[in-house]
């Protein structure tokens, strides 16, 4: 009971109310000439406040790795929704968003995704893919990244899918750096294809870069998933965090 009314009449809400409104606050920014500031200021706010909304606490380690004023191809795998909340409102990365084209007809959230130069991308045509993501190479500089789910949906059963291979083909292209991002426990919190959200702990780790050097994509994207692979079966085997409480926060 406490959590149905966790998820339907306290989290649910807030989050269409702080899209709807969030989203309107960005498109008005946009068209003052102004979308960088909206995805790093309004974008971030987002998710850290329906991550607090939603009692969902997280760690970040390694951001050591990361160097400022550096553009990096971000690559992550994907467990759960919830990874977008931690990509985007846990780390210090300036990012914009590689978006499967369906989420273009969300309203309020496409047309916001849309005036802020993320790239949407037709899963089901690789050539359409593709010149999307070369249509948007003069937005990843200056310390702006790119992000992809390279598994291209999120995982069922929490292990490490294939990789399609669009983000090692633009790292090659430009010459940035790979960033790889595990994350570890949002499967828990939101499984996939599933409404069954629950508060709880999630752990984000950033790990050294690896430039592209002499690699082709074919390559680099084997390099990338086996450095990931070996990386999220380590964290399997450490021991679980211990849990957080938060006055007030629901009890599964």
């Amino acid at each position: 009971m406490l959590l149905a009314i966790y998820r339907w009449v306290w989290v649910a809400p807030v989050l269409a109310f702080s899209t709807a409104v969030l989203a309107t606050v960005i498109v008005l920014l946009c068209a003052l000439g102004l979308p960088g500031l909206s995805s790093r200021v309004i974008g971030t706010f987002w998710a850290r406040l329906n991550m607090a909304a939603s009692f969902i606490r997280a760690t970040v380690k390694g951001t050591e790795h990361l160097t400022p004023g550096q553009s990096y191809v971000v690559v992550a795998n994907h467990q759960s929704l919830i990874d977008i909340y931690l990509l985007f409102g846990a780390t210090p990365i300036d990012i914009i968003w590689v978006m499967k084209q369906e989420l273009r007809r969300v309203p309020f959230l496409g047309l916001a995704c849309d005036r802020m130069g993320y790239i949407y991308i037709d899963r089901g045509n690789t050539e359409a893919a593709l010149r999307s993501i070369s249509a948007a190479k003069h937005r990843i500089s200056n310390g702006v990244s790119v992000v992809f789910f390279p598994e291209g949906t999120r995982s069922r059963d929490g292990s490490l899918g294939t990789f399609k291979r669009g983000a090692f083909h633009l790292a090659t292209e430009l010459d940035l750096p790979v960033l790889p991002i595990t994350i570890q426990g949002t499967r828990d919190l939101l499984p996939s294809d599933s409404a069954a959200l629950r508060p709880g702990h999630a752990t984000l780790t950033i790990h050294p870069p690896i430039a592209p050097a002499d690699m082709d994509a074919r390559t680099l994207t084997n390099v990338v998933h086996r450095q990931m692979e070996q990386a999220l079966n380590d964290q399997r085997r450490q021991p679980p965090a211990p849990p957080i409480h938060s006055r007030g926060e629901p009890t599964p």
